[in-house]
């Protein structure tokens, strides 16, 4: 029972605390009022306190502690000081029971001075429960914990109050008390209170030393004590109290694995050999022969000069198949997690126009590029684009778009989205394949129309999964894909791209495929794969039968596995076609041979697949995702 008395004579209670729940004669939760006191005997109990009280005239603060059974209560003691638990009396009553103490001290007066309400008129409201946030172990005896706190993130909230001087980085000594934090909840009822109560001890984040919190989420959810009706021995009857379902500690675990990586290194790979890339055998234009245009004109010059609709003309009149090289964005992303440098491109930049003018484009920039260049590569992703319009203004620059997502992971609203697509072209960008992967058109419509808008190609991409040559498939059905290719062009679309991420297309589904497409549709057909199941030279060769326009491949030495199919081997795969494309094979090979000397600069992020997976036709496992979930 709370008590206040001045020596003015004037001798008031705050009604009683609930402190029930105890070990080894230690209090462990307070909460006030008690439960299961009736108004009754709270009367008597309280008016017995003030007898006490006036009649050894006693002035400061005090708590009257008494023990009650189901018929009795006896008189234990007088502790005449504030107590630890004074706290939840003070959130039902808002009485400061420390300020009152010491203005009490001061001779003012409870009323006239102080401004507390008369007995009669003051009341409770609500209920309170306190926890004692101790570096007690649980499992072992209670025995305090010393060390120091790691992390200390605290509960907050309306009705949540905390007494205590714990940090991060405050050091628990053997020396003093184990108590951390006191931790208070108010309720409109002792249920909400509880309820609270339990959110706050889930929300501490209390890293480094041992504490009671687990113990004290299990006192709260037992039974007994959300009915309000523990006893002294609450704790001692009740063993169940000390099982505890263990989670991992994520956090620290994590912590610790980023800390030792960063001081150690990954585990099994060690330090290689030093490779610089400033040695590396640069390309030169002198090493190239002489080639051009099949019509003296690229396709980046004929959508300069006359647009993109004339470009996508030239592209359908071509009866070879055209080529995309990869190599410089989803190659090396598919390999080692986007991380190739700019500076490892420039060489290879420089004599690309002049080696490959037949080709239909370069994939260079977009997807995860933009990401990884600010995240991880400290660069900036519009210098690269600026300089590879720089040094190859003869071949169209194309980007991977998320649709509304653009380069980022959320969508954007709509006037960021055009911002973004006006710039990316205005800077360098010729070729915008733009995919949903979900294939949800309305997320792709606003890009499609924003690259129209700036006369660029807006390449309508539909996402490949599935294997609609099965017979359980019904969903991804070839009906499926056709539909989505005659929304993709009713969006607006100029090209179709079938983007295969995980490899999945199977030589004669790609077959009938595009052999459908190109029956149906007047516009030139895109089509992207991986070689992760090994299959990828097959299936181009199969498209390439069956009318594909364009095709990505990267070169040999970027080629392969979770990459794109080669584009030397895709060459002599059509040896004897008419279809073969154009190129001249030495000229590849002195890139080629430049790339091969770039990759085992990269072999740390390599994602270490080096042999087909044909289980991928299971899996489904985008080429990209392989390499990234190494990083």
């Amino acid at each position: 029972m709370q008590v206040l008395a001045d020596e003015h004579g004037n001798v008031m209670h705050l009604f009683e605390r609930d402190c029930s729940v105890q070990r080894c004669h230690q209090k462990v939760v307070e909460f006030a009022p008690s439960v299961v006191l009736t108004p009754e005997r709270r009367t008597e109990v309280c008016n017995l306190a003030l007898k006490l009280m006036k009649s050894v005239h006693y002035q400061n603060a005090a708590t009257i502690e008494f023990l009650a059974t189901p018929e009795q209560f006896y008189f234990i003691e007088v502790n005449p000081r504030v107590q630890v638990e004074h706290t939840v009396t003070e959130l039902i009553t808002g009485v400061d029971i420390v300020k009152a103490q010491i203005r009490i001290a001061a001779g003012e007066d409870l009323h006239q001075d102080i401004g507390l309400p008369h007995q009669a008129d003051l009341h409770f409201h609500g209920a309170a429960i306190q926890c004692r946030v101790t570096t007690e172990d649980p499992e072992n005896n209670f025995m305090p914990d010393t060390g120091r706190v790691l992390t200390y993130h605290a509960p907050g909230g309306t009705g949540v109050r905390l007494d205590g001087n714990v940090y991060s980085g405050y050091v628990v000594t053997p020396y003093f008390d184990s108590l951390l934090v006191k931790c208070c909840t108010k309720g409109d009822d002792f249920a909400e209170a509880r309820v609270k109560m339990l959110r706050a001890l889930h929300e501490f984040r209390l890293r480094g030393v041992k504490t009671n919190i687990p113990f004290m989420v299990n006192v709260l959810r037992h039974p007994t004590f959300v009915a309000g009706n523990c006893s002294t021995t609450f704790i001692d009857e009740h063993p169940e109290l000390f099982r505890f379902d263990h989670q991992p500690d994520t956090p620290i675990q994590l912590l610790r694995y980023i800390s030792n990586v960063t001081v150690n290194g990954f585990a099994g790979v060690t330090k290689q050999k030093h490779l610089n890339s400033a040695e590396l055998p640069q390309p030169r234009y002198s090493q190239l022969q002489p080639t051009s245009a099949t019509a003296g004109k690229t396709v980046k010059d004929i959508l300069d000069e006359q647009g993109a609709t004339a470009a996508m003309d030239y592209v359908k009149k071509q009866s070879q198949v055209l080529l995309t090289d990869t190599t410089m964005r989803d190659a090396h992303q598919s390999l080692f997690a986007t991380r190739m440098r700019t500076h490892n491109m420039l060489p290879a930049m420089k004599i690309y126009d002049q080696a490959m003018p037949n080709l239909f484009s370069v994939e260079s920039w977009g997807g995860a590029t933009f990401d990884v260049c600010y995240r991880f590569l400290g660069e900036d992703p519009w210098v690269r684009l600026r300089l590879l319009k720089k040094y190859m203004p003869h071949t169209l620059q194309q980007m991977l778009l998320r649709a509304s997502n653009a380069v980022g992971y959320q969508n954007y609203p709509d006037n960021v989205l055009k911002r973004f697509i006006d710039h990316s072209a205005k800077v360098g960008v010729d070729v915008f394949r733009i995919f949903d992967s979900l294939n949800w058109i309305e997320q792709m419509q606003r890009s499609i129309e924003y690259v129209r808008e700036t006369g660029k190609i807006a390449e309508g991409t539909m996402c490949f999964t599935g294997d609609f040559l099965s017979s359980t498939e019904h969903k991804y059905t070839l009906d499926y894909y056709m539909q989505l290719a005659q929304s993709l062009i009713d969006a607006g679309a100029q090209m179709i791209g079938i983007k295969d991420m995980a490899g999945l297309l199977k030589p004669q589904a790609a077959y009938e495929l595009v052999g459908h497409l190109k029956a149906k549709f007047d516009v030139p057909i895109h089509l992207h794969t991986h070689d992760t199941t090994g299959n990828g030279v097959a299936t181009y060769v199969a498209a390439t039968k069956a009318g594909v326009d364009v095709v990505d491949v990267a070169m040999a030495a970027m080629a392969g596995t979770t990459s794109q199919p080669s584009m030397g081997t895709f060459y002599y795969a059509l040896e004897g076609d008419q279809r073969q494309p154009v190129l001249n094979m030495h000229n590849v090979e002195v890139l080629n041979q430049y790339w091969a000397g770039v990759r085992p600069l990269y072999h740390d992020f390599s994602n270490g697949i080096n042999a087909p997976q044909p289980d991928l036709y299971r899996t489904e496992m985008p080429g990209g995702q392989y390499s990234n979930l190494k990083q």
